[in-house]
């Protein structure tokens, strides 16, 4: 069995994406409907940058969206995989939901760029931070969390692979736990640099204002299972999807876990789709010997084939 996995925020560089749209039409026209959807040359900002643009979350966001749909694509295209799981990182799980054919490319583009701006305007600049904690177990560090939060907001943001947790929250309660973590033993704890507190109680309203852009969106019934970073298991019901991605906003990403989940049941190869391979790093580390490649060029689409 095979599963699509799509990269999350942190994996977009300028260029991505500018070697499929050289070679392939169906690449070009995915970044042409996206220009068309969001009013701005978004094709622009991800082949040529600059890199602080690209970087501002309103705009990664679609960017990095629009990057993973147009190698899907042409890895559709060109070597006829179907996958048996879909899956994302955060943004990503929206990537998942178009190949799954649940989200029309165009609603998906436009939904994530409005997610950035609300997830950017949740929480003032500068007063809310995520951090890398690694050599922690989750239960340890749950419990940092809860010792360093002092009536703030820190906790676990994304599980991403053994001893790999990032906290969030506000800077003042992720700095008391970098320090706690430190003190207990962590092989590493570090600022990240991001320009918000993703996936915390903190971006609850930035869920809610999310709320009616995605009820204008029609989901279609899933062609193939969307593994939720909610749940870590597989949802196949159009009807639950909503109330999913409105959840994942301020709910942790579980990707160790639904990894593990897809492992268990069946999956024996993965395959990152869009820039970078960043997931598939994670993949190893939480099964070192299932097989990982990842799609972002003509190189890595040719090894695939």
């Amino acid at each position: 069995m095979l599963a699509f996995v799509f990269p999350g925020q942190g994996s977009q560089h300028a260029g991505m994406g500018k070697e499929l749209s050289e070679n392939f039409a169906i690449a070009r026209q995915v970044f042409e409907e996206a220009n068309d959807a969001l009013g701005m040359d978004i094709a622009r900002l991800c082949h040529e940058g600059p890199d602080e643009e690209l970087k501002l979350t309103a705009n990664t966001q679609p960017a990095i969206l629009t990057t993973s749909v147009a190698a899907l694509r042409v890895v559709q295209q060109e070597t006829g995989l179907t996958p048996d799981f879909v899956a994302g990182h955060s943004l990503g799980e929206y990537s998942a939901l178009v190949a799954a054919g649940c989200m029309q490319f165009a609603d998906a583009v436009r939904s994530v760029r409005q997610r950035g701006q609300f997830m950017q305007q949740a929480v003032p600049v500068g007063t809310g931070a995520m951090a890398a904690i690694l050599g922690v177990d989750a239960d340890d560090l749950a419990q940092i969390c809860a010792e360093a939060a002092q009536g703030q907001v820190v906790s676990p943001a994304n599980f991403n692979a053994p001893g790999q947790i990032v906290i969030a929250g506000d800077a003042a309660a992720v700095d008391r736990a970098i320090a706690l973590a430190k003190e207990r033993g962590a092989r590493k704890a570090m600022m990240l640099p991001v320009s918000a507190p993703f996936h915390c109680a903190l971006m609850v309203p930035a869920g809610e204002r999310l709320r009616p852009v995605l009820e204008q969106v029609d989901f279609a019934p899933l062609q193939v299972p969307v593994v939720s970073n909610v749940e870590a298991c597989a949802n196949d019901d159009n009807d639950r999807v909503l109330e999913l991605l409105i959840r994942q906003v301020s709910a942790p990403v579980r990707w160790e876990e639904s990894v593990r989940w897809m492992i268990d049941n069946g999956v024996e190869r993965f395959v990152e789709i869009g820039a970078g391979k960043v997931l598939c790093g994670l993949i190893r580390r939480v099964e070192r010997k299932i097989p990982v490649a990842n799609v972002e060029n003509v190189a890595t689409l040719k090894a695939l084939q």
